[in-house]
């Protein structure tokens, strides 16, 4: 994985493997977790709108500039 030196990162889940808070093809928020990505893992806030580790490969990481990402976190939950 290639690390990302911001804060706001979000990721596309390219595959949810049966889990009913990924669905596929949405944007997640993705929260900063060393730990985590040694272990091949993403801190995601699913659709239950708490933050979860989920296996890296479920997902492609987006690079979006700092407006884009600014008015994402701005939007009301589930909009």
């Amino acid at each position: 994985m290639t690390k990302l030196k911001t804060k706001n990162r979000f990721a596309v889940c390219i595959a949810n493997d049966g889990c009913d808070d990924l669905k596929v093809w949405k944007l997640y928020r993705v929260l900063p977790d060393d730990k985590a990505a040694k272990e091949d893992f993403l801190c995601v806030v699913d659709e239950s709108g708490e933050d979860y580790l989920y296996p890296e490969a479920r997902f492609v990481v987006v690079n979006l500039d700092a407006k884009t990402a600014k008015k994402l976190l701005a939007a009301p939950a589930g909009a």
